[in-house]
């Protein structure tokens, strides 16, 4: 199961987070809450994330509901943005044209780097478990979107096939002899909580 992580602020405002350490906002937070419920009674049998702290915090809910620890891996990063990181969508359409028509941040990491990263992520912690048995992997959208696709043998000409992840929604993915299939993609899509509404 691929888990996206929660809302962050920069999520809000449109911003490149790439591998820039953002925090969850409190929408975030309450999402990763009440997402951890509903994946806990899957009873899964292992927990990994991305090293970055807006993964991190929304695996925590998981592992405290679980008792499971969280193992970190640095290969479930979101892409490095490079020069983009920190910009809004309009900012890098105006000063980067070129490079946005075809998604390669200058500086940063190429398409095909960050499928191919992510994927021999997902397959390591894949060969790690027995038969039967289920981890929750926590990345970022377009690292997880990428991964899934090089993972299913999409060809890079139809890398962005699958559509986003929104925050704190996930995938199931499950390999069949030696084929690897997508079960349910963009699950658990969460209306944003009220928070703080005395109604």
């Amino acid at each position: 199961m691929l888990w996206r992580h929660g809302q962050t602020i920069w999520n809000v405002e449109r911003r490149f987070q790439g591998q820039t350490d953002i925090p969850l906002d409190e929408t975030g937070e309450a999402q990763a809450d009440y997402a951890a419920r509903r994946l806990a009674t899957l009873r899964p049998d292992a927990i990994v994330s991305s090293d970055l702290i807006r993964a991190q915090s929304t695996a925590a809910p998981l592992a405290r509901l679980t008792g499971l620890a969280v193992t970190l891996d640095k290969d479930l990063r979101e892409r490095f943005g490079g020069d983009w990181e920190g910009l809004s969508d309009e900012e890098i359409a105006e000063r980067y044209p070129a490079e946005r028509a075809t998604w390669n941040p200058p500086n940063g990491e190429s398409t095909v780097a960050v499928a191919d990263r992510v994927r021999a992520a997902l397959e390591r912690i894949a060969a790690s478990l027995a038969a039967g048995q289920l981890a929750v992997v926590v990345s970022h959208g377009a690292a997880l979107r990428l991964g899934m696709e090089r993972l299913l043998g999409l060809p890079e000409e139809a890398f962005g096939a699958l559509g986003p992840l929104s925050n704190c929604s996930w995938s199931v993915l499950n390999q069949r002899r030696d084929r690897w299939r997508l079960l349910e993609h963009n699950a658990g899509t969460l209306p944003e909580p009220v928070l703080g509404d005395d109604r």
